[in-house]
């Protein structure tokens, strides 16, 4: 008696599927044919999907003063309580780009983790991933999170701007003698 239903289901499932398929398809081609696409998927935990929304989303990065004020429109920033000489900042403040903000925090929870393993198995790793390390073992994980996806929205916005690719420096390292 389930049978049939079921058989519905996984055909409409499969049907989905192949839909899916499609529109990453047609991403994977706008995205080819977008150089802020291309520059964008540079930088480390920025991938098909996120760039493409960014593109949608803003239009022209130079609308943004600085990549502060972009990582602000995304709720990236933290809310600032100041007065006179003492300056407060609080959580992220989260008005923004809801969906742009959920893939930036992905992509920096990617970052966290392969920077993880990476430095576990011994790998060199470059000044991006160790300065988030850096702040993980500072904060916590979630903390160090955000601080990367506020990063990387920056670095976004910059990349965007100037039109060039995420350059990977390599972490310093002190020279003997020195």
């Amino acid at each position: 008696m389930l049978r049939g239903s079921m058989r519905l289901l996984l055909e409409e499932i499969r049907l989905m599927e192949a839909r899916i398929q499609q529109l990453e398809l047609d991403l994977v081609e706008l995205a080819q044919q977008s150089p802020a696409c291309q520059v964008l998927q540079s930088v480390p935990g920025i991938g098909l999907l996120t760039s493409t929304a960014m593109v949608a989303a803003v239009g022209d990065p130079r609308s943004f003063d600085s990549g502060r004020r972009y990582a602000s429109f995304l709720g990236l920033t933290p809310r600032e309580f100041s007065s006179g000489g003492h300056r407060y900042l609080g959580r992220i403040s989260k008005r923004g780009d809801r969906y742009i903000r959920m893939l930036l925090t992905h992509g920096a929870r990617s970052v966290l983790r392969a920077a993880t393993v990476a430095r576990r198995c011994g790998r060199q790793l470059d000044r991006l991933r160790n300065w988030a390390l850096a702040v993980q073992a500072r904060t916590n994980h979630n903390k160090a999170t955000c601080a990367l996806a506020n990063k990387l929205a920056r670095i976004a916005w910059a990349v965007w701007v100037k039109h060039e690719k995420y350059q990977t420096e390599p972490a310093f390292t002190a020279q003997p003698g020195a």
